[in-house]
């Protein structure tokens, strides 16, 4: 469990478009095995500490002819940002991803300094 220690508590949320590959045929759409992509956020303020980030699906759009797999995560956190990676493997063939995503945690104090 993280304790926050301090009555400062920043919640930043967003939803990103990871790709839409049917529509230059990408290799999401077209290749099998193992893929992957990644999409760099950037929150819009540093927390003080690295926050707890979560990732989900808010959107995929999947071919019917083949088996579903996938696996998105949240990698690289920061105090000022994360990166989203979505995996699939085998035959999936996937047309187009949107991601949605939250973070929580400790902002620093107006009086809380840093010297160095």
């Amino acid at each position: 469990m993280k304790r926050l220690r301090n009555h400062l508590i920043g919640v930043d949320h967003g939803d990103v478009v990871l790709f839409s590959d049917f529509e230059h045929d990408g290799v999401m759409w077209t290749g099998e095995g193992a893929r992957q992509t990644r999409a760099d956020i950037e929150f819009s303020e540093s927390f003080r500490a690295a926050p707890i980030v979560q990732v989900n699906l808010s959107m995929w759009d999947i071919a019917n002819h083949t088996n579903s797999r996938a696996d998105v995560q949240a990698e690289d956190i920061s105090e000022d940002g994360f990166a989203i990676v979505f995996r699939t493997w085998g035959d999936t063939k996937i047309a187009r991803v949107r991601v949605s995503w939250q973070a929580i945690g400790e902002l620093r104090q107006a009086d809380e300094w840093e010297l160095y």
